[in-house]
């Protein structure tokens, strides 16, 4: 998947996503997703590949490979409503990113981390771990897991100025009140669309407004 300027993503601007993709979380992810393109970076999960031969762990570890950077969401630890038991992925693909950066290769000896959870602290009691860990809190909010994101990302070396969290939030708002249209053009209908669907309009719309930083 290309960034917004055509380029091929490279390990340093790629950005994995280790998150829930249900429809409870879905208002978090897209703003996210957004987010990424609109520092000029590019969002890899397992939702981008649509291969059924191909073993979804293998999937996985191959996106963490070739990200140097990544974001992890640990904040679905209640017990699902048909098993009652929670959902371990998401600590586990966690696990997998901070292994390779500790026993990888130089390249992935790289590698940064940034945790998201509801609460900041909320993790020291079922995952105590990973303190030390950038760890933020988006409380649940698009909004505050968009200033996040942006406010990791501008603690990292620079790539060139990033437009602000109120910035980034303002055109995202503009573009979740396009997107219908957007779709209605295609068409294609709002259920019907995938990761990829979804990434493509994000940055053919970014790219299309007026303000884009060189980076």
């Amino acid at each position: 998947m290309p960034d917004l300027n055509g380029r091929a993503a490279t390990s340093d601007t790629s950005i994995f996503f280790n998150c829930p993709f249900d429809e409870a979380y879905k208002s978090l992810f897209e703003a996210l997703v957004f987010a990424t393109f609109d520092c000029g970076y590019v969002p890899r999960c397992a939702l981008e590949v649509d291969d059924a031969g191909q073993v979804r762990i293998e999937k996985i570890l191959a996106i963490i490979r070739g990200c140097r950077l990544g974001v992890h969401d640990i904040s679905r630890t209640e017990p699902d409503p048909v098993n009652a038991l929670p959902r371990f992925n998401m600590p586990f693909e966690l696990g997998l990113f901070v292994g390779a950066a500790r026993f990888g290769g130089r390249d992935q000896r790289r590698k940064v981390c940034l945790i998201l959870d509801r609460e900041r602290y909320r993790f020291q009691k079922f995952i105590s771990d990973i303190a030390g860990q950038d760890i933020a809190a988006h409380q649940d909010d698009p909004e505050q897991a968009i200033k996040a994101l942006r406010s990791w990302l501008s603690a990292l070396p620079a790539r060139g100025a990033l437009p602000g969290g109120t910035a980034i939030i303002r055109r995202y708002q503009l573009f979740r009140a396009q997107l219908p249209s957007i779709l209605a053009r295609v068409p294609l209908e709002p259920a019907e669309m995938t990761f990829a669907d979804y990434a493509n309009h994000v940055s053919e719309w970014l790219l299309a407004q007026p303000r884009r930083a060189t980076r």
